[in-house]
């Protein structure tokens, strides 16, 4: 990519969309083109092609899709797997036909088996059985990979695909039932404290282990490796440590200052014990994470602060 690159954010406003704009913005990279849902709605194939046709951007990076935590996965399947597939068949195919020179997909960590080897290395995608409760996601995201190598190998198509640890950061999503476990607890010892409550309930046993990646240190390693990396072998990007369930609330607590305890609700489900990327092919293509973790939770938490009465619901 160049400066003045016209490059296609899909997703902009997302988790992760939002820090790719940020990054290519500190990079100098100022030609790019958005759209919100209501503009396009990237499920409807006719829409993506005539927008493809119009615009004709020069890279695309595709960090749009559906997604959720453990309970909106496992609540919404049929949405999981048909919105994030049509997505990305749609935007994938079209870029292609529309000449675009490179395209950077985002997969999830998801990808691998519930009981991959840990760390999880790129090669072990496909070798297992996945976590049931995000399958349906994590079958989507395969299939995008695998659309990304396809149109390589047929049509000798720059797509490389990229798979993020869990994210978190300014812009994440804090609802208490549907969102990833990090802003939820953030949520959850923040309204505890304004309450005085005693306790506050942790979904699971707290021992599964985590792997977290603050969004602006993925924006970073995205623009990173559209710059640098054209390969049809997926790339996990992470931080290549992880912390357990229970250390994270800890973590949490401390940063928010809830005063109360902690305690476990096991009826509700643990996941995948434990989601750890191997990071070395990332280390190799010369990026690695600079944002600690309490420092991300804390900066993560002022943003939350400032945005408070949007998460009343």
């Amino acid at each position: 990519m160049t400066p003045d690159s016209k490059i296609y954010v899909a997703g902009h406003r997302g988790l992760a969309g939002s820090a790719i704009v940020r990054a290519l913005g500190r990079k100098g990279y100022q030609n790019l083109i958005t759209r919100s849902h209501r503009e396009l709605d990237l499920t409807d194939q006719v829409a993506v092609q005539s927008f493809f046709a119009a615009e004709q951007p020069s890279h695309v990076i595709l960090a749009a899709a559906k997604v959720g935590g453990i309970h909106a996965n496992d609540t919404y399947p049929a949405e999981f797997i048909r919105d994030n597939l049509a997505i990305q068949t749609n935007v994938i195919h079209s870029a292609w036909q529309a000449g675009v020179e490179k395209l950077v997909f985002l997969g999830s960590s998801c990808i691998y088996p519930k009981f991959a080897e840990q760390p999880m290395r790129e090669d072990s995608l496909l070798t297992g059985t996945l976590e049931p409760t995000n399958e349906w996601y994590a079958i989507a995201k395969i299939a995008g990979i695998k659309m990304c190598q396809a149109y390589r190998k047929q049509y000798g198509f720059d797509a490389i695909s990229l798979m993020p640890t869990n994210l978190y950061g300014p812009g994440d999503n804090f609802h208490l039932e549907n969102s990833h476990v990090l802003p939820a607890l953030l949520r959850k010892f923040h309204e505890a404290k304004l309450s005085n409550a005693p306790q506050v309930v942790m979904w699971g046993t707290g021992t599964p282990k985590r792997e977290f990646l603050h969004v602006d240190d993925l924006g970073d390693a995205v623009v990173h490796l559209a710059e640098q990396y054209s390969g049809e072998e997926i790339v996990n990007v992470g931080v290549g440590t992880d912390v357990s369930i229970r250390e994270l609330a800890e973590l949490v607590k401390n940063v928010v200052g809830y005063q109360g305890e902690i305690v476990n609700d096991t009826s509700k489900p643990d996941g995948t014990p434990r989601k750890l990327m191997d990071v070395s092919r990332l280390t190799n293509l010369g990026w690695a994470a600079t944002i600690p973790l309490e420092q991300g939770i804390a900066g993560t938490y002022e943003w939350f602060l400032e945005h408070e009465n949007g998460f009343r619901s």
